[in-house]
């Protein structure tokens, strides 16, 4: 049976809305150009596999905004979870399973229960 842990509801809280962040940032960039500033369309087949990009007409200033907002709360997200004063209490592997169970809460909690 695997341990179970008594995660503070501010370690959840910053878990989740990590969790949210990364897949709002992820749901952003695979909608926007895929460069940056505005550069032609290229097609190279000299190397092992041909690469093709259309023309980019680069990010708005909105656009760029919204990412550096987003990553920049990935960051502060991150930090927070990380370095939370509920992590003091374990060490080495204990710390490990721990931190991994936090990332995965969200999944196991979604999960249907077990039939036994």
């Amino acid at each position: 049976m695997a341990t179970t842990y008594d995660f503070p509801s501010d370690l959840l809280a910053g878990q989740e809305e990590l969790h949210q962040v990364r897949a709002d940032l992820s749901a952003l960039l695979k909608r926007l150009p895929w460069s940056v500033e505005p550069v032609d369309g290229f097609s190279d087949d000299t190397g092992w596999r041909k690469v093709e990009r259309p023309a980019s007409p680069g990010w708005s200033q909105d656009e760029q905004a919204e990412v550096e907002k987003l990553r920049q709360r990935e960051r502060e997200l991150a930090v927070f979870v990380t370095t939370h004063r509920y992590w003091a209490q374990f060490t080495g592997a204990d710390q490990v399973a721990a931190r991994s169970t936090l990332k995965h809460t969200r999944e196991n909690d979604e999960r249907p229960p077990e039939d036994h």
